[in-house]
């Protein structure tokens, strides 16, 4: 599972690198920042129980943060 963590780094450093050459720069920070995160997580050899724990309270915040700002951060388009 901590070798999961570390792919999930690994992409997320993909996108961010992605996102930073389209000039996209709060975006790329963020999955930078995020994948940061998930290698650090990924060698501290938690147990299996430990990481799917994290993981479902990140999907949950990240969901309610895309939910959030969806609502009430972007403008209606029409």
């Amino acid at each position: 599972m901590a070798r999961m963590y570390r792919v999930l780094g690994f992409w997320c450093l993909v996108i961010g690198l992605m996102a930073f050459a389209g000039h996209m720069y709060e975006f790329s920070l963020l999955f930078l920042a995020q994948a940061a995160a998930f290698v650090f997580l990924g060698y501290l050899k938690f147990s299996e129980k430990t990481y799917i724990t994290m993981f479902w309270g990140y999907m949950a915040i990240s969901f309610v943060g895309f939910t959030y700002w969806s609502v009430f951060k972007m403008s209606i388009p029409f």
